[in-house]
């Protein structure tokens, strides 16, 4: 039998496979150094933040002291930002993946007219940026009534085209059609099919688009900065950004540089914390089942 490429032991496999390993840790390396220095530029003071090199740690190990003052800061409002940038990217997860679920599935067992021109017109959808989108929306929700409130995030955060084509990709490989058929002919209703059959197989992409939109809603800075006016309703985002202004427009006299990189640490982990505690769900091959 013929072998394609280097065999395993060989010199060209060894070369190539060292190739790729210092590929790959330079691009970890490069994707570590911002949190890298974010991790530091917390543990200093707003003497050694500006006075040190910006890996190096400064003199005095300040982290517990910042993260302390983080939350002291203008009242304890960064409590209340993290608390709402919870709010709306754990409510824009769920909706969004239910509803990008819902719609995959539909797309891509169920046969009805548009079904393609429709298609086409999330896949387009995917390639619109969302800073596009953000004035209409504003001018959207303006006409409604619903500027300022915590709706004027969520809502425009449930529509997540990429979610619908990944799950539409993902049930035509894992949700067998004839497991489909199997359950109507034993009297399930469409919705039953869907919710007991069918979405249980959907797991791992659902969970995969549960964190897509998690992490979009949470990280979003220029929809919540448009539609939102007052300090209390901000996120994380538009929150740290607020004060890394204030501390830049008085020539750095306010010491808060500190606060908001450590403020910028603290918003990361919950992040971290969702990637780590849904990392179980991804696996595949679950559509293994009987068919009557």
């Amino acid at each position: 039998m013929t072998m394609v490429g280097a065999s395993p032991g060989s010199a060209g496999y060894r070369r190539s496979r060292l190739t790729g390993t210092a590929f790959l840790s330079l691009l970890a390396l490069y994707t570590m150094l911002p949190l890298g220095y974010l991790l530091i530029a917390s543990t200093k003071t707003q003497t050694d933040l500006f006075g040190t090199f910006g890996f190096a740690f400064g003199h005095r190990f300040a982290l517990l002291g910042n993260i302390r003052d983080v939350f002291r800061f203008d009242g304890g409002i960064f409590a209340r930002w993290l608390a709402n940038t919870a709010l709306y990217s754990g409510v824009a997860a769920i909706g969004a993946t239910i509803l990008c679920s819902a719609g995959g599935y539909a797309f891509a067992r169920y046969r009805f007219r548009g079904r393609s021109l429709l298609f086409a017109i999330v896949l387009g959808a995917v390639m619109i940026p969302q800073t596009a989108l953000t004035i209409p929306i504003f001018l959207l929700l303006s006409k409604i009534g619903l500027v300022d409130t915590p709706f004027a995030v969520i809502l425009p955060s449930l529509v997540f085209p990429l979610g619908v084509y990944l799950m539409r990709v993902y049930v035509e490989q894992a949700v067998p059609q004839d497991l489909l058929d199997a359950a109507r002919l034993d009297g399930a209703g469409e919705f039953r099919v869907f919710a007991t059959i069918a979405f249980p197989l959907m797991t791992p992409a659902a969970v995969t688009v549960l964190l897509l939109s998690f992490v979009a809603t949470w990280n979003n800075y220029f929809l919540p900065l448009v539609v939102l006016s007052t300090p209390s309703l901000f996120p994380a985002t538009v929150g740290l950004a607020s004060w890394y202004q204030a501390a830049s427009a008085g020539g750095g006299s306010q010491a808060i540089f500190p606060l908001v990189m450590t403020g910028s640490l603290l918003a990361v982990v919950p992040v971290l914390l969702a990637f780590v505690g849904l990392q179980r769900f991804w696996q595949g091959g679950l559509a293994a089942g009987g068919v009557k």
